[in-house]
């Protein structure tokens, strides 16, 4: 059985300010053209199909013309809501959806209930495991805590009952959105964190032929039957050396397993510079960036005048702007972005308390904060859903 994998679509995000639907519909064009011309049986969705809990209504409806362009070709279709979506609103009618082939796997309690699908040599169970948020899903899961490992473990084994029930030589493919242990995280994903843990292994997938992962925005190859398909489109300029794909995998009859990078369509190169203002307009080598986005950061000791409109008069693509003065090494590094950069809210908060305190917080402290923090996150998930 051959399958088309991919994720992260997120539709209705712009860009650094610039409007991404244009390119988010070449690309639902371009999977369809792939689907159609590479003979996929089956097109999986790993979550994250909206950016937001609420889409605008031009996302909407283009994602209302790739179901249809998708049931028209009859490539059935696999989809699991991702944490930006909220998963009831895109489970709405999932039922009535389901008889064009278009599967809408919302519900964690139906986690053990595979989509079936079948070729010349038997069945192919799909497996629809959505983003579990912890503090919303324990009690279905019945863990006592909740924590990424714990509620998507048990929702594996859900998934190892069902598959043993099954004739011998069923074959099995699993959809989750997760943050598994040695993927290569980027700045545009929202930080998933809870109890100061924001992934989990690999191993919780073992028995599975294919599983395809959802969340990162790298496409990467966690084991040979781990992978993420990343996004479609770069969301931040940490992308920029992406390469963006698809997975095309041809699932044997065996369970064996061959995949295949398909490259997505790029809107535009992106692009990072670093430098004096002077320098970055004067470099030929830079040349090769004048028509990609680019994200300028400039190390002036002293702010020039206007540099975006200088440096647009060169890269008229300029969509960010930063500043990092150089510094004598005796000098200290007194940017407030620098010293923030790379830590979590909870780290932030700790360094808070060391600030006012004159010393950090103690293991209950950290505890009582973490917990703080992975409330807030619960009810903001509570809330997007309720809107």
């Amino acid at each position: 059985m051959r399958l088309l994998h991919t994720s992260d679509w997120h539709l209705g995000r712009a860009f650094h300010r610039v409007n991404m639907l244009g390119a988010q519909a070449e690309f639902i064009a371009h999977l369809v053209t792939t689907a159609r011309e590479r003979g996929v049986d089956a097109v999986v969705v790993s979550g994250d199909v909206y950016d937001r809990a609420v889409p605008p209504l031009a996302a909407v409806e283009l994602f209302d013309d790739a179901l249809h362009r998708l049931a028209d070709l009859g490539v059935p279709t696999v989809m699991i809501s991702g944490n930006h979506d909220s998963a009831r609103r895109l489970g709405v009618g999932a039922g009535l959806i389901g008889r064009a082939g278009i599967h809408l796997k919302t519900e964690p309690s139906a986690c053990g209930t595979p989509v079936v699908l079948a070729d010349q040599h038997g069945d192919v169970a799909f497996y629809g495991l959505p983003y579990l948020e912890p503090a919303l899903v324990k009690d279905e899961f019945g863990v006592d805590k909740p924590a990424h490992e714990t509620v998507l473990a048990a929702a594996m084994e859900r998934v190892r009952a069902d598959l043993a029930a099954r004739p011998p030589g069923t074959r099995s493919v699993v959809l989750a959105h997760a943050f598994v242990t040695g993927g290569e995280p980027s700045d545009s994903e929202r930080d998933i964190t809870v109890g100061g843990v924001a992934s989990v292994p690999a191993g919780i997938f073992d028995g599975v032929d294919y599983t395809a992962l959802g969340h990162l925005h790298g496409s990467q190859t966690i084991t040979e039957r781990v992978r993420y398909s990343g996004s479609p489109l770069p969301y931040s300029f940490s992308e920029a050396d992406h390469r963006k794909t698809m997975w095309l995998v041809d699932l044997g009859a065996d369970g064996s397993l061959e995949a295949e990078r398909i490259d997505c369509p790029v809107p535009r190169a992106l692009a990072r510079v670093r430098g004096r203002l002077d320098d970055l307009l004067a470099d030929p080598e830079l040349a090769r960036h004048e028509e990609a986005w680019v994200e300028a950061t400039l190390t002036d000791p002293v702010r020039p005048a206007d540099p975006m409109a200088r440096l647009s008069e060169r890269f008229p693509h300029t969509l960010s702007l930063a500043f990092d003065p150089e510094r004598a090494p005796e000098e200290p590094d007194t940017s407030y972005a620098r010293r923030l950069a790379g830590r979590s809210e909870e780290q932030i908060a700790e360094d808070f308390v060391a600030h006012v305190r004159g010393a950090g917080p103690d293991p209950h402290e950290q505890t009582v904060l973490r917990d703080a923090f992975d409330a807030v996150r619960a009810d903001e998930a509570v809330r997007e859903v309720a809107r």
